[in-house]
């Protein structure tokens, strides 16, 4: 396989350029599809504009009174889901940090995430996360509302399963990001047990307190510096000083049973280019990955991680792999 270099880098390019067949029940199947065309509002969201156009690939923007300003999604079908009548299970997809990230990541090329999940019985589902919002609720903004955990926790994921055919189960959500995402997915998977039976990091951040590209709580600093740069402005994710017990119940290393009985894939680089955030990002990644990993060890803990030659990037081949072991896992459609 390929391996693709995004445009632009993930998460942490910030702080300095901080920056039934028709036949059989046809009408059935039909029903189905039309409910899903008629997504409206609920759960705290708003629907205020909306692209169904596409077979596979729906577009859906919000208000809430979580975020300042109009969030988006775009949900990506399988190929036969208004022929099947089938319900199927559902991936998390989260993207990563800086200027040019928000929901259509994975479908801006290099990347291809219509290709990788051709005829895979999966929907996945990529919100906005903000350029470096953190998949949290932060400590405090001066750019208006910017809860994206309550969000995608409390509001998207019901309204996903209330207007898709979906699983709306443990066995039935799977949650995976790139960079800034890829600690969001890990983050998610363990404060709301119950949600995801899969985790998956492509190049994310695996722990907030120990050393990170050389600096303890290395991406505690880097949080807080990217998100008062660019997403909260001047506010902080973790704030300044640290709120303690924030920082434990989002950091991965202190909730190590939460992974017990899922499935856990992650993926480092180990060669990153010689540009300073390029190498800033995936060493701060191998350093938090490695000392998870040893968690998980001395847990007992099974999971699947590879080191890669390059640095902070998606690696086609290992994300394609994770999408097998994800349909693997959950619940079959």
């Amino acid at each position: 396989m390929s391996e693709h270099r995004p445009t632009r880098r993930g998460v942490l390019k910030t702080a300095g350029g901080i920056s039934a067949a028709l036949a059989l029940g046809g009408g059935t199947v039909l029903a189905a599809a039309g409910a899903a065309r008629a997504a409206g509002d609920g759960n705290g969201l708003r629907v205020v504009d909306r692209n169904e156009g596409d077979p596979r690939m729906w577009y859906y923007r919000f208000a809430t009174a979580e975020i300042g300003w109009n969030p988006a999604v775009n949900v990506l079908l399988p190929d036969d889901y208004h022929t099947s009548g089938r319900t199927y299970p559902v991936l998390y997809l989260l993207h990563g940090g800086g200027d040019g990230q928000d929901f259509i990541t994975f479908d801006r090329p290099p990347l291809n995430i219509r290709a990788w999940t051709a005829g895979k019985p999966l929907i996945v589902v990529m919100p906005d996360g903000g350029h470096a919002g953190w998949y949290s609720n932060p400590v405090n903004s001066f750019a208006g509302p910017r809860n994206w955990e309550n969000f995608h926790i409390n509001q998207l994921i019901p309204w996903i399963d209330a207007n898709f055919r979906t699983f709306a189960e443990f066995d039935g959500r799977a949650v995976s990001g790139f960079s800034m995402g890829g600690f969001g997915a890990l983050k998610y998977a363990a404060k709301y047990w119950g949600h995801f039976a899969s985790v998956s990091s492509h190049s994310g951040p695996a722990g907030l307190r120990g050393p990170a590209g050389g600096i303890p709580g290395g991406v505690v600093h880097w949080a807080n510096a990217s998100s008062a740069a660019i997403e909260l402005g001047g506010g902080t994710v973790y704030g300044v000083p640290w709120d303690q017990n924030r920082v434990s119940m989002d950091n991965p290393c202190e909730r190590v049973e939460s992974y017990r009985d899922k499935r856990v894939y992650m993926v480092a680089g180990t060669s990153p280019e010689p540009t300073f955030w390029d190498r800033f990002n995936e060493t701060a990644v191998l350093d938090t990955q490695r000392e998870w990993r040893g968690f998980l060890d001395r847990a007992g803990i099974p999971h699947e991680w590879h080191e890669e030659p390059g640095g902070h990037f998606v690696r086609e081949n290992r994300f394609r792999e994770d999408l097998d072991g994800i349909v693997d896992r959950l619940r079959k459609a």
